[in-house]
């Protein structure tokens, strides 16, 4: 079974950009038989600087995605980060996901689950992957069918992430399909004098030694010029480097 695999840039930052990634994801499918899940947010809420750019809110996003939906026939993945957003996303989006600082966040986590779409959960980085069944049993309950967790590293200040790999098989205990988010967890947050720092370099690395641990997916965000994207530009992965990277995975 081949792994589940979500791609796409950071935030929305034009029509023309999610065309670019959208066809090189249909190219990939095409060549490898996959099924890239395309990911792009509406709205980053969370940035270092409220002078960061966020992106094209809720309606203009979800218009664009769904045009991106219906040209490319891509399944769609977005994150939510209020109760109010889950159903108007969930009229879109194949795939819900919950931004790994709000993962107990109840309402949002309800509100996610009353769409009937798959949630994807990310961990959160002040949380062990065992932690993760309590966000897992909130879904749940709250009527979600589909749930998958995301591992994306733990923090401990000190603008780092570090990534325990043994969450991995931990939270397949509690689900079938664990994400290895590898962009975000290269992140160096705050590093970047009010921005997020990171480097792509150990992108590959992440996905491999997830791979060793039993990881049933892979997260990555992709720019055609990552260094010129508005969100997490040092810790996105060049687009044409993606199937390279897909093919080690499949194979």
């Amino acid at each position: 079974m081949k792994p589940i695999l979500i791609a796409g840039p950071c935030v929305i930052e034009s029509a023309e950009l999610l065309d670019t990634v959208a066809m090189k994801l249909i190219s990939i499918n095409k060549e490898y038989g996959t099924d890239i899940i395309f990911k792009a947010s509406f709205d980053k809420a969370n940035r270092t600087s409220i002078h960061s750019y966020r992106g094209p809110g809720l309606e203009r996003g979800l218009q664009m995605l769904c045009d991106v939906k219906e040209k490319y026939g891509l399944r769609i993945l977005t994150d939510i980060h209020e109760s109010y957003q889950a159903e108007a996303a969930g009229e879109v989006c194949d795939v819900l996901q919950i931004p790994a600082f709000l993962c107990r966040q109840t309402d949002l986590l309800v509100a996610a689950a009353k769409t009937g779409k798959t949630i994807n959960i990310k961990k959160a980085q002040f949380l062990s992957g065992q932690d993760m069944r309590y966000p897992v049993e909130k879904a749940k309950e709250a009527g979600a069918k589909d749930v998958w967790l995301t591992e994306r590293g733990n923090s401990f200040g000190y603008n780092n992430l570090v990534v325990d790999f043994r969450n991995i098989p931990d939270m397949l205990d509690i689900v079938p399909d664990v994400i290895m988010d590898c962009t975000h967890s290269v992140q160096r947050p705050g590093a970047g004098n009010g921005k997020t720092s990171g480097d792509r370099r150990f992108v590959p690395a992440m996905a491999l030694a997830a791979k060793a641990f039993g990881a049933t997916g892979y997260f990555f965000e992709v720019h055609p010029d990552p260094d010129k994207g508005l969100s997490d530009a040092p810790n996105m992965l060049f687009l044409n480097d993606l199937e390279g990277l897909v093919k080690q995975l499949i194979d």
